[in-house]
């Protein structure tokens, strides 16, 4: 998909923003949203007005496209590191497996285990993620 493909597709749409970044790293990220064919485009950050901040670009696309841009991004995270070694293997192949999407656990950042918190602490290794009752 080429960018006048994507401003068609987006015509009238009402866009979300799916990532922020500096311009350069936005503009990657653009080009590889329109090579996995999610249209997209860029869009300015608002959010400072007193000019102290750098300057961002918005990465915007359909709500129902904004998963897609999540799996791209996860994608290629988990290629990255498998290209870097530094992570275990078997802690990257729970990463894979794990379930994506808007509604699926994210994985414990300890071990890789996607699974529901029990009382704020990874259900496998027991990382306490989250305020629970012991931490209180």
């Amino acid at each position: 998909m080429d960018p006048h493909d994507a401003d068609a597709a987006l015509d009238g749409a009402e866009l979300v923003p799916a990532a922020e970044a500096a311009l350069p790293d936005a503009r990657r990220l653009l080009d590889r949203c329109l090579d996995a064919g999610i249209p997209a485009r860029l869009g300015r950050d608002h959010h400072c007005g007193s000019g102290h901040c750098a300057p961002k670009a918005q990465l915007l696309v359909r709500a129902e496209d904004a998963p897609a841009v999540s799996d791209l991004l996860r994608r290629e995270w988990i290629e990255s590191a498998e290209r870097e070694g530094t992570l275990d293997p078997e802690y990257l192949e729970r990463i894979r497996a794990a379930p994506a999407g808007p509604d699926a656990e994210p994985p414990c950042p300890a071990c890789g285990t996607a699974a529901p918190l029990v009382e704020g602490a990874c259900s496998d290794c027991g990382l306490q993620l989250e305020e629970g009752p012991a931490a209180k």
